[in-house]
């Protein structure tokens, strides 16, 4: 009764009539369909078989549909191959942006020391330069500590895009933790470093997620880097081996469409993971300096 009475009284304070809420929820349906149909339509051609690839049937289950683009794909192609790498460079981008981030963070939010201010500034404005421009003094550094066509040389590359704002938005979470936390696990004999890895570290989670999924994403979709810093094939991540799938004179739109479907899988996942910590992490860190 009292669930009964707590909703009638939100209703009323909002004021939406049923009309109001039957066409909120209408435009609400109309923008999931427009934003899950194109996904649909790729999943629909990855299951044509090649002789129907230019129909224009608008059926989302073509007839003869079959799983040979995928078949094709995992087995005639480098696919897995491709697939392992971004997995790999991107859980290794979001290791170290997280490890660097996380303790820079930490710093600028505990500390103050001079140039402090600057500092945060200094790596706002990092994120204004294109990227485009980084790639030469990237690459350029990749080579001289011999890295290039390597896991850890992807990695740093692609950390020196994602930290700043991994920091930014650290900062901000770490800036809502009381100080008093940390000062009881120090009377109670814990040294800063087991404070911070104890402590703050457990209660900077939803912060944590939004970082590592920013880094993670950065690293999983990229084709600019990789294709400058990858030029061993056994070494490409996926966005650089669909180039495989596209020869001169035709292009497997079967097998392309197979392989959209199959790279989208790991980042659904991952988000539907770390979800529960997205809307806090996004509005918990934002505090004024």
């Amino acid at each position: 009764m009292r669930t009964g009475s707590r909703r009638s009284v939100f209703r009323r304070a909002r004021g939406d009539s049923p009309a109001k809420r039957a066409v909120i929820h209408a435009v609400l349906i109309l923008a999931c369909v427009m934003s899950v149909y194109p996904f649909l339509r790729v999943v629909s051609v990855s299951l044509r078989p090649s002789n129907q690839l230019l129909s224009t049937d608008l059926a989302l289950i073509p007839p003869g549909a079959s799983l040979e683009n995928y078949r094709a794909l995992i087995f005639e192609r480098d696919f897995t191959i491709w697939l392992w790498n971004s997995l790999v460079v991107s859980a290794a981008s979001v290791l170290v942006g997280l490890m660097l981030a996380a303790t820079a963070a930490y710093a600028f939010s505990r500390w103050k020391f001079p140039g402090r201010r600057q500092g945060l500034l200094f790596l706002l404005t990092t994120q204004m330069i294109p990227a485009g421009m980084l790639l030469l003094p990237i690459y350029i550094m990749v080579v001289r500590l011999k890295l290039f066509n390597t896991y850890t040389g992807m990695a740093i590359a692609y950390s020196v895009g994602s930290v700043p704002f991994s920091i930014w938005i650290l900062k901000g979470y770490y800036d809502t933790i009381p100080r008093e936390l940390e000062e009881a696990a120090l009377v109670d004999g814990a040294s800063p470093l087991v404070a911070f890895y104890r402590v703050v570290i457990p209660l900077s989670t939803p912060a944590l997620a939004i970082a590592g999924l920013f880094s993670f994403m950065t690293a999983w979709n990229d084709y600019m880097m990789a294709r400058v810093m990858l030029q061993k094939p056994n070494m490409f991540t996926w966005p650089v081996g669909f180039q495989k799938l596209m020869d001169q004179f035709q292009t497997a739109w079967g097998q392309f469409a197979a392989a959209s479907v199959l790279v989208a899988i790991p980042a659904l996942a991952l988000f539907l993971y770390s979800s529960k910590w997205l809307v806090s992490g996004m509005t918990l860190g934002g505090v004024k300096e």
